[in-house]
């Protein structure tokens, strides 16, 4: 950019004929977007080298056009993978650096490789190509989650732990049975990408502009050349869609609230006020100030990025819903927007995985929560109804026993016999046999329970599930 004339050199263009006048230079800032989009440069190799080889099946390029268009393209790969400086100028985007460079390189032949393909369709199938192979390296790092909440439940397999709802003790659950129910969550996630994958799997390359290819050019060879298993079937669909990207973000930020909701109970549970974890050091930051913290900053990271990456769903999906078909140059907006979201999203899922393996859990101040905040209650409810008192009986006379125990500062199991029938005269002398938590964790023996059984039967159908070995 020439910043004395704030003019754009004519030459860098892929368009120009009809203008009399250079775009001004802030404009020309605005609407570049060379800087993000340039990381497309390996799709956008790959999309010209098949469009090649759909012109000279055509005959519109000669066999020896074509090896020297290849020959090209397998140097400029390399040379945009070491960074050479030479391959930089003052370009709008990636796709017009690349045409300039080949048509620096090769003339004419350059020049011919534009023939019936616009940007709007080669922009779009870049972004399929890169989101493709994203969402595939996504799978694997969410897989990788799955194999750490599966093998924290294991080595904790047994350890009860208090189940909450509404921050308050609610009823013991096994503590397996409770990071499970993440790794429900994020299997979710897992099948919403492998849809969106599906979804991405389409190639909008040959609809031109928006109207099509007037060169009967092979779609289904261009197809089949970028690896794509479907073509789109409409080319004003092509060109505008980014329901893609859109369903994309959409999955991320559905993903990002999962970690976020795990990291905000790993935040907590490392408080020294509740004390139920360590977090490594290699993800726990300390004070600049206060010696003694040891601060679960990676967690929060990650539950902070959670924001961003809904940020970028709702910033994307407000980008298309006033757009007329077809393309319209807001489009561009879903690059930065893409980017961001990947590359947030992957190095949350790295550093998610890579911190569980780290965390261990102190059994003594887990034990001693199960002390507190009448976590039996529901249990003892149960057992009058099995003496035949009615469930809402039973549940006004269990609060009317839990309000006497905190009044007089007492547990359950610190109640006498004498105490508890005072409450009701079905209460007999076995009432102590429920105040165990593990035979409250036991009797929830139900598919999906948290009963020992039912986790264990759990743990191995997912080892089978995803094959894996101990």
């Amino acid at each position: 950019m020439n910043s004395k004339e704030g003019k754009m050199e004519k030459k860098t263009k892929l368009w120009g004929g009809r203008f009399k006048k250079e775009l001004d230079i802030d404009a020309a800032r605005m609407s570049y977007s060379f800087d993000f989009d340039k990381r497309l440069y390996s799709y956008d190799i790959k999309t010209n080298m098949a469009y090649a080889r759909a012109l000279a099946q055509l005959g519109i390029l000669s066999e020896p056009e074509l090896k020297a268009l290849n020959d090209f393209f397998d140097d400029l790969l390399e040379k945009f993978e070491s960074n050479d400086p030479s391959i930089y100028g003052e370009d709008e985007d990636i796709h017009s650096c690349i045409e300039r460079l080949v048509t620096k390189a090769l003339g004419d032949v350059g020049k011919k490789l534009h023939t019936g393909k616009s940007r709007n369709d080669q922009v779009v199938t870049d972004m399929r190509l890169f989101l493709k192979d994203e969402i595939r390296e996504i799978i694997k790092l969410i897989d990788s989650t799955l194999r750490a909440i599966y093998d924290f439940a294991r080595q904790y397999e047994e350890l009860i732990f208090p189940g909450f709802t509404h921050m308050q003790t609610a009823q013991p659950v096994l503590l397996a049975h409770h990071m499970l129910a993440y790794f429900e969550m994020f299997k979710r996630d897992r099948l919403r990408f492998m849809d969106n994958l599906e979804r991405t799997d389409v190639c909008p390359l040959g609809s031109g502009a928006l109207a099509g290819n007037n060169y009967e050019i092979d779609r289904s060879l261009l197809a089949k050349e970028l690896g794509f298993s479907k073509m789109s079937r409409n080319s004003m669909d092509a060109v505008s869609d980014r329901d893609f990207i859109l369903e994309f973000c959409s999955a991320s930020s559905i993903c990002m609230t999962h970690f976020s909701r795990i990291c905000e109970e790993l935040v907590l549970w490392s408080s020294p006020l509740i004390g139920f974890i360590q977090i490594g050091d290699e993800f726990t930051t300390g004070s600049s100030i206060m010696p003694q913290k040891k601060n679960s900053d990676i967690a929060e990271l990650i539950r902070g990025k959670s924001g961003r990456v809904l940020g970028n769903f709702t910033a994307l999906q407000h980008v298309i819903k006033g757009l007329p078909l077809t393309y319209n140059r807001d489009l561009q907006e879903d690059k930065e927007i893409l980017f961001d979201t990947v590359d947030t999203l992957k190095s949350s899922i790295k550093c998610f995985y890579k911190m569980l393996a780290t965390v261990t859990v102190r059994a003594f101040p887990v034990n001693l929560s199960l002390k507190k905040g009448y976590i039996l209650a529901t249990d003892f409810a149960d057992y009058l109804v099995k003496k035949g008192v009615p469930f809402r009986e039973a549940h006004e006379i269990t609060g009317r026993v839990v309000l006497f125990a905190v009044e007089n500062s007492r547990q359950l199991e610190e109640l006498t016999l004498k105490d508890l029938k005072g409450f009701s005269g079905r209460i007999e002398n076995d009432v102590f046999k429920v105040f165990n938590v593990k035979q409250s964790v036991d009797d929830k023996d139900v598919y999906g329970g948290t009963a020992s059984r039912r986790v264990k039967y759990q743990l191995n159908r997912i080892k089978e599930d995803f094959r894996w070995e101990m």
